[in-house]
């Protein structure tokens, strides 16, 4: 059962931001996206700023939303998967559209030189 069902949502786009919103659960699902099931240890040298528990968490809520699959293999020591989900590849074009839009707004508002001249008027 997801863990969103109980909350209630002003409107969809609220109720997406809360699946995928915060600082690590956008890369999460972007390295299982773009790269393939992972193993945790795999997941956590890809993003070197989370701590464990905080990927646990992060980990644990997506496969709550079923966006995430945890694949437990039976053997010493143990081994654990993650994968998307066929909800959670449904994320990718929204992911690949706020990665171009960011690389747009970074090329054309960040990295470009402020007219000092526009600023004052």
């Amino acid at each position: 059962m997801s863990r969103m069902q109980d909350k209630t949502f002003n409107c969809e786009k609220e109720l997406t931001l809360s699946v995928i919103g915060g600082k690590w659960k956008m890369l999460i699902l972007w390295h299982l996206g773009k790269e393939g099931t992972k193993r945790f240890g795999e997941l956590k040298a890809l993003m070197p700023g989370i701590t464990q528990r905080m990927l646990v968490n992060q980990l644990r809520e997506l496969e709550e939303d079923l966006i995430v699959e945890r694949k437990v293999y039976p053997v010493v020591p143990p081994k654990v998967e993650y994968s998307l989900t066929e909800q959670g590849k449904s994320l990718m074009p929204i992911l690949d559209s706020m990665y171009e839009w960011g690389k747009n707004y970074m090329e054309n508002v960040i990295n470009t030189p402020v007219n000092k001249n526009a600023s004052t008027k």
